[in-house]
């Protein structure tokens, strides 16, 4: 069946966010050595990107690497640098067939040069397509993110560059990493946890939180589908009551 038939396009999530959890888990349970559940994820990304964009998601961003991650065992973190060059490479010709931009957030800088410099690739050779954006959270943190804007903002405010009273919302959004993408409508995570890890913290003020127990590597186009239709299932009142809405 197609997958428009399945939900109502009149009522998408412009934005959808995923974390990304339970590749280890989904190793140990098969006996495997953790870096194998990461390849497999890759699947679960591709084929998730393609879902979205078949059904016309205008905004997908993935959780792939956070600040905290930099702590993993050395071995996995250059496994997963390793990893992410790879599909990078590998799924360029998905991107363009799909007409996916790419994106990515985060401290970048900390990346590997080898991964840096491929995402940069990547970005520049898609950087044209306009049926959906892609973007990769990488070495990202909310709650650095958010510190660095109010690091920005004290520097203009303090070389008189703008005026404490101009600080509004729509003056941090345009610090954020994010200042080019929209509010988050739709929050998945996947393996069963319910915590947000530190992600998008300011983006998700008014998001709806999906939590599933299928562990990343098994997330499929159904599994996606699902979510939504538990999206479109809800009233998003963003502080109006029920009445005020109808």
């Amino acid at each position: 069946m197609n997958l428009k038939d399945q939900i109502d396009t009149s009522k998408l999530p412009n934005h959808i966010a995923i974390i990304m959890d339970g590749n280890g888990r989904w190793a140990k349970q098969k006996g495997l050595v953790r870096v194998l559940g990461h390849e497999s994820g890759t699947k679960a990304v591709r084929e998730t990107v393609e879902a979205c964009a078949e059904i016309g998601i205008k905004h997908l961003t993935l959780y792939a690497f956070s600040t905290e991650n930099w702590n993993r065992p050395k071995l996995e973190v250059q496994t997963l640098m390793k990893l992410l060059v790879k599909s990078l490479k590998k799924e360029i010709k998905t991107l363009h067939d799909n007409g996916i931009k790419l994106t990515a957030i985060g401290c970048l800088k900390d990346l590997p040069k080898k991964a840096f410099d491929e995402l940069e690739f990547v970005k520049e050779k898609t950087k044209n397509n306009t049926h959906m954006t892609l973007t990769l959270a990488l070495s990202y943190g909310s709650r650095e993110e958010l510190v660095n804007v109010v690091k920005e903002l004290s520097f203009k405010v303090k070389n008189n560059i703008i005026s404490p009273e101009s600080i509004d919302e729509s003056i941090i959004n345009k610090h954020l990493y994010t200042q080019n993408l929209p509010d988050v409508d739709l929050l998945i995570r996947t393996s069963g946890e319910q915590r947000i890890s530190n992600f998008l913290l300011w983006q998700i003020a008014y998001a709806e939180l999906y939590f599933t127990n299928v562990l990343w590597p098994d997330f499929k186009k159904e599994n996606l589908i699902e979510a939504i239709k538990d999206y479109q299932n809800r009233e998003r009142r963003f502080g109006k009551t029920s009445e005020q809405l109808t």
